[in-house]
């Protein structure tokens, strides 16, 4: 009986795939959530279909794998990352001899510059309910006038929200964030060690990103008194509390389920009247209270935990020029005259 050869002494490109069967697998990835799927080769219609089966298997409670939205060109390199890292590896363990990874072209991951809403740009979506693009961010006057309403409607998650808008947080941040790593009597810090978002589109990926915040006075109150009414619902929960030790959960202590925390955000938004954001903008909305308070870019980039100080520059540059003619049309429209202006 012949026998099969082992893996060692098979080639590469049986024990290991080519690279080939890599891009039919980014191909596949391309095609989840969108249309056309049918007219696709037969090799990217059958890694799409077993893609399928396997996210139809998935448990969707905690809202990781839970989106209608396509995966975008980021998402798939942050795959292509762990895929090449651990075939370096085992590269470097003499496992396999060559890594088909090196030799993958990927897509450009497009950054998404944020918009600021403009006077002109929330009348025109008053007028017609577009966007003008899909990143959007207050300006200071809207987040101050979005945490007003917030606060004067009770809203349980306040202070969260609040955290997210003047710190910067991603969702999976401030959802990870444990009372263990809080520091509120002392240095005044919180320490970020975990995202477990993976839907978030500059999700922690860098040591950069696991850092220390310096809070501010009105967060260090906010979170105290989040703390205090947290030990209240623990005694009104007795013995169904979990003992999470995640500085936000539900009434029972159970952690946020990020879906939830999405979901939450768009109803609040609408209420509120003010043009849209997403929960993940708000993120950008404190890099704009920075810029507005004169905080160097350097900093800026710090705070929020980007890997580069020039990507933040790049990101938000746009912004800046657009506060800075926001505030300025501001200031004058102040100014009481007799005449109406033009005449």
């Amino acid at each position: 009986m012949t026998r099969r050869p082992s893996c060692r002494r098979r080639s590469v490109s049986a024990c290991c795939g080519r690279e080939e069967h890599i891009e039919v697998l980014y191909a596949a990835m391309r095609l989840i959530n969108r249309p056309g799927g049918e007219d696709a080769p037969p090799a990217v219609r059958e890694m799409l279909r077993r893609l399928l089966a396997v996210r139809a298997t998935a448990d969707w409670r905690d809202g990781g794998l839970h989106s209608a939205r396509p995966l975008t060109p980021a998402r798939i390199r942050r795959v292509h990352a762990t895929l090449s890292s651990a075939l370096t590896t085992a590269v470097r363990k003499k496992k396999i001899t060559h890594d088909p990874s090196k030799n993958v072209e990927l897509a450009s991951a497009k950054v998404r510059r944020p918009l600021l809403w403009t006077p002109e740009r929330v009348a025109r979506w008053d007028a017609t309910g577009v966007r003008p693009g899909p990143v959007m961010v207050w300006p200071p006057d809207l987040v101050g006038a979005f945490l007003d309403w917030l606060q004067d409607s009770g809203e349980r998650l306040y202070p969260l929200i609040h955290l997210i808008a003047t710190r910067g947080l991603r969702r999976g941040e401030v959802i990870g964030l444990e009372w263990a790593d809080t520091d509120l009597d002392g240095a005044r810090t919180i320490s970020v060690l975990e995202d477990e978002d993976p839907e978030a589109e500059d999700r922690i990926k860098t040591d950069s990103s696991r850092r220390v915040i310096i809070l501010d006075a009105e967060n260090v109150r906010l979170l105290k008194a989040w703390r205090a009414e947290q030990a209240a619902e623990r005694l009104r929960a007795g013995s169904d509390w979990v003992d999470s030790g995640r500085v936000f959960t539900n009434e029972r202590g159970e952690p946020l389920v990020p879906g939830y925390l999405s979901e939450r955000w768009a109803r609040l938004v609408r209420r509120s009247g003010l043009p849209p954001v997403r929960l993940h903008d708000l993120r950008h909305c404190a890099a704009t209270l920075m810029m507005a308070a004169g905080v160097p870019m350097k900093v800026i980039s710090e705070t929020l935990g980007h890997a580069k100080y020039w990507w933040t520059a790049d990101t938000y540059g746009g912004v800046v020029p657009q506060l800075a003619e926001a505030a300025a049309e501001a200031t004058v429209a102040v100014v009481p005259r007799r005449r109406a202006r033009g005449r």
